[in-house]
Parts: C-alpha cells; sequence; structure tokens
C-alpha cells in the first residue's frame, strides 16, 4: 500500500488529495486537528465542534471519494456536553471506518480544551491491512503502541501537531516505536506556526527496521511504501520474548502523589 502524508494546510487537502491519487497512494494522513487549529482557545474548539458523522464527515467523505482515497484527519468531536480530539478514519469511497478520540491529553492546552477518550486501541481494515489510531502525544507513551501491536494493529496511523523544540520526538522517538513494537508508524505533523506555538513538520513514516519517509520543515506531500511482508519477517523478536507475567506491577495503581 502507497501511504501519503500531507504536511500542509487544511485549505490545500483538496489539492493534496489530487496529488496523492496521481501518485498511486491508497490513504493519506493529515495532522492533529487540522479542520480547525489546535491551541485555539477551549470556546473555538467547542464552537467548532460536530460530531463523528456530522457535515465535516459528510464533506470529507465526499472529496475522498472524489479521488479514490483513503483520508484520515483531526478534528475536534462534539459528543453531548464533551468535546474531543479525535482522528477519524474514512474509507476510498467516503464511508466512516474509525474515530479515536485521543486518550493522553498533553499541557494545558489538551487539558483546557478536551476531554479525554476511554478507547486505547481503534482499529480498522483497509487494503488488507490492520489499521490503528493515535494522536501526538500518545505515540510518546510506549504502551499504547505495544497495545496496538498486541492487539494486531500493523499500520499505526499518528496525527499530530508537534511544535519546537520537540523534534527528537519525530526523528528518534517514532523510529524506535515502530522497531521496538514491528508495526509501520505514520507520523503526520504541522509546519506553520499557531500564535506562540512553532511547528516543526518532520514528518515521518517508519517501518520496524527504517525511517522509509521523511519529510523537512516546510509544506510537503511525501510517499512511502507500507508492505507487509516486512512485518511477517521481524528484524527482532521482542513480541514473542515478552514476559508479561513480570510486568504485573505496572498496571497497578501505586501510591499518589
Amino acid at each position: 500500500m502507497i501511504v501519503a502524508v500531507h504536511q500542509g494546510p487544511y485549505g490545500e487537502l483538496p489539492a493534496a488529495l489530487a496529488a496523492a491519487a496521481e501518485g498511486g497512494a491508497a490513504l493519506v494522513v493529515t495532522a492533529e486537528m487540522i479542520t480547525t487549529g489546535y491551541a485555539i482557545g477551549a470556546a473555538a474548539v467547542a464552537e467548532r465542534a460536530e460530531p463523528a458523522d456530522g457535515a465535516l464527515a459528510q464533506k470529507l467523505g465526499a472529496l475522498a471519494a472524489e479521488h479514490s482515497v483513503a483520508l484520515v484527519y483531526g478534528y475536534p468531536e462534539r459528543d453531548g456536553d464533551a468535546v474531543y480530539n479525535s482522528a477519524q478514519l474514512l474509507s476510498a469511497q467516503g464511508e466512516r471506518l474509525a474515530n479515536y478520540r485521543k486518550t493522553h491529553l498533553y499541557g494545558e492546552i489538551d487539558h483546557s480544551q478536551f476531554s479525554p477518550g476511554a478507547d486505547l486501541v481503534v482499529q480498522a481494515d483497509l487494503g488488507g491491512l490492520r489499521v490503528g489510531l493515535l494522536i501526538c502525544y500518545d505515540v510518546e507513551f510506549p504502551e499504547p503502541v505495544r497495545a496496538h501491536a498486541l492487539a494486531g494493529t500493523q499500520l499505526l496511523l499518528v496525527p499530530t501537531a508537534l511544535m519546537r523544540p520537540y523534534e527528537r520526538v519525530a526523528d528518534a522517538l517514532v523510529p524506535i516505536r515502530a522497531h521496538e513494537s514491528q508495526l509501520y508508524v505514520v507520523y503526520a505533523n504541522r509546519c506553520d506556526t499557531e500564535g506562540e506555538l512553532s511547528y516543526c513538520g518532520h514528518s515521518t513514516v517508519a517501518s520496524p527496521d527504517e525511517t522509509v519517509a521523511k519529510a523537512g520543515e516546510g509544506p510537503e506531500l511525501i510517499f512511502a511504501d507500507v508492505d507487509p511482508a516486512v512485518l511477517a519477517r521481524p528484524e527482532n523478536t521482542y513480541l514473542a520474548d515478552r514476559r508479561p507475567a513480570l510486568y504485573r506491577s505496572l498496571t497497578e495503581e501505586g501510591p499518589q502523589a
């Protein structure tokens, strides 16, 4: 499967989908909260939030179907009184396949704007691959990625809004996550500025063995070939050699600070 990452603004998404389709991509992954902006304040987020099956999903579903390309996009999701930092996967026919709510909230930005999601592993089948969704800060914890690996995720899609000076997350940590859990990770970032935040770009597609594709610091559409055969011949045996009985204390609640 050819996967493309749109490291650019929401307004250029139609052109990016057209270019991705022309380049043979079956899937386009975009950034965290690409449809509205990320650090825009709780009032603005609440005003722009909408249900997972709302008008935005219909609009982007039609766009995906027009170009016959599946799409992952970040947006603020409203469910009753709660607003979530969410990412939705649409099929190449524009159908909703999966919707994930960010579980690990980052700092005051997230905590002031969103409720935390409760479902860690959200998956769908796409193009013969089992795909999963996380968002930004989630991937910086080893546990969510490992949970996906143990649940059979082969291709982990991670919309993000990574700002400077944390480029090392994209450059070093994302490839390590792919290696230690033996799956593909697609990390789709922004490259603009928003208030005091400067987003660093560096979108990354990593296989268990190497960085397959890497963006620079500006607007860019990158392509990567996701080959399931790579997953069938793991370089290491981390998953098989685990000893879960020894790790039980890691999931027990300890004393509160």
